[in-house]
């Protein structure tokens, strides 16, 4: 007999026909006479109750089968006696697939902290949390590709291994083959990467889009959906070193309409989330509301999470220069009273989390968009406006997380783009094939990058970003 997904069975109304499911047993109780397992095979965040009459299966072989054992059963799908399930099974074969012993396996029926389960990474599957937001982040995923497919978009497979830098941030991976025990030197005694498998000096990227940009300067619209890398020494609540990137990149675009697709974008996704995730939204709505409740009253969450994910749906988001915020942040009562940790002194201030947040949360109460930043905190590609003193990029906020994508429309004009190179040390040796797109039928072009996880730290209503990817990499952390 061919297996059911508990998500199938679920689904059914139980009308007494014979069925087979495969699962992890969650938890076992019983009687003298009768047992009850809860059976999950991750097609669902509810499990499945199983009947087990001891007169039709073994008390011997039930004996062997605990929390984290895996089984399959045969028996009769009918309608449940009990509370909290439609359907359950009563049992007419059961088979012990693998043991898990009591006393060793470390998910227990019981509420674990989420230290502890990062710590068992490879068994956090198990929970019902990690269940949900592994199932979520398979639907987001899918929502990604079938947004930009829907709308003409080109997936473009950018290069993991890299010899540029594309943010200038210097914080990169270094791949070698080199012995590190015999590194060759040349006569200046420099590491000789000649000598290397790349014959030069090469990096995990920490970014797809500098050749997102080549792709879209003849396809007109991609989009790159891969790992990014990002070798900063930090252990905050919102970084990782490895995480994953969606870069589009579209020709004959402005700094305008990229806004516009990075609005639609967002809120596809988030209202693909809420038509397409109901149980495991549900199920994190509950554990967040009980843990705001749980906290003193000036530091709750405004908005419980699936009310947090509608406003995003329904509301336009607000846009506003750089220049305009400074004014806002400036003049605000936790600025004014030194209550923000970063103060805000005045224009050229690179904006924190928090300015961001009270912009959202406090201020606007909306998503805000800001373009128009300062030159001198943003990337050389990042086109210049014609003060001189401020490039067409554009941040969106959003609440609880701050920025969640950063773009801009791209400098198109050669020598402008040289000059800031120069400016910002870029060597053009290096991007000789970046330049010449400048060269050989420019166009205006735009782009931007949202980081997935921040994405789904927002859907999820997690805390921290070491939750919302399955093996977390961190700094002293490449486990499992």
């Amino acid at each position: 007999m061919k297996r059911i997904k508990i998500s199938e069975l679920l689904e059914t109304k139980g009308q007494n026909q014979e069925v087979k499911a495969m699962g992890w047993v969650r938890t076992k109780r019983g009687s003298k006479n009768v047992a009850f397992l809860a059976l999950n095979d991750g097609s669902s965040i509810k499990n499945i109750q199983v009947v087990i009459d001891f007169d039709k299966i073994s008390i011997d072989l039930l004996e062997n089968v605990h929390s984290g054992a895996s089984v399959a059963v045969v028996g009769k799908l009918v309608p449940s006696q009990g509370k909290g399930q439609s359907v359950e099974i009563e049992a007419d074969t059961l088979e012990l697939l693998g043991k898990a012993d009591p006393d060793s396996f470390p998910i227990q029926p019981k509420k674990h902290s989420l230290e502890f389960l990062r710590e068992n990474a490879h068994l956090r599957f198990r929970t019902n949390l990690f269940g949900a937001i592994t199932r979520i982040r398979h639907a987001m995923i899918f929502g990604v590709h079938k947004f930009f497919n829907d709308k003409g978009f080109y997936n473009i497979h950018t290069p993991i291994i890299t010899a540029s830098d594309a943010e200038g941030a210097g914080e990169m991976f270094r791949v070698t083959t080199l012995d590190l025990n015999n590194l060759p030197r040349n006569e200046a005694k420099e590491i000789d990467y000649k000598q290397d498998f790349f014959g030069r000096s090469s990096h995990l990227t920490v970014s797809g889009q500098l050749e997102a940009e080549l792709a879209a300067l003849a396809m007109a619209e991609v989009y790159t959906f891969g790992p990014t890398f990002r070798a900063e020494n930090s252990n905050t609540v919102r970084h990782l070193a490895e995480f994953w990137m969606i870069e589009p990149e579209m020709a004959f675009y402005d700094i305008h309409d990229d806004m516009d697709l990075a609005e639609e974008m967002l809120q596809y996704l988030v209202k693909y989330a809420l038509d397409n995730c109901k149980d495991d939204l549900e199920f994190l709505h509950e554990r967040r509301t009980k843990e705001n409740s749980q906290k003193p009253q000036n530091e709750r969450d405004a908005l419980e999470l699936i009310d947090r994910l509608n406003f995003v749906v329904e509301n336009k988001f607000v846009r506003l220069t750089y220049t305009e915020a400074i004014d806002i942040l400036k003049n605000s009562k936790p600025n004014k009273k030194k209550q923000f940790q970063y103060p805000v002194e005045g224009w050229g201030t690179d904006l924190q989390s928090e300015h961001e947040r009270y912009l959202v949360e406090k201020h606007f109460k909306k998503p805000v968009i800001l373009i128009d930043y300062p030159k001198d905190i943003k990337a050389f590609y990042m086109k210049l406006n014609d003060d001189d003193k401020t490039v067409r990029a554009m941040d969106v906020l959003f609440p609880q997380i701050g920025e969640i994508i950063g773009g801009s429309q791209r400098e198109e004009n050669l020598e402008k783009l040289q000059k800031r190179m120069s400016e910002m040390n870029i060597p053009e040796d290096e991007m000789w094939w970046y330049m010449d797109t400048r060269k050989f039928g420019t166009v205006p072009h735009s782009g931007f990058g949202l980081g997935f996880e921040r994405l789904m730290l927002f859907v999820t209503g997690m805390s921290n970003i070491r939750d919302v990817i399955p093996f977390p990499r961190t700094p002293k952390n490449a486990e499992f």
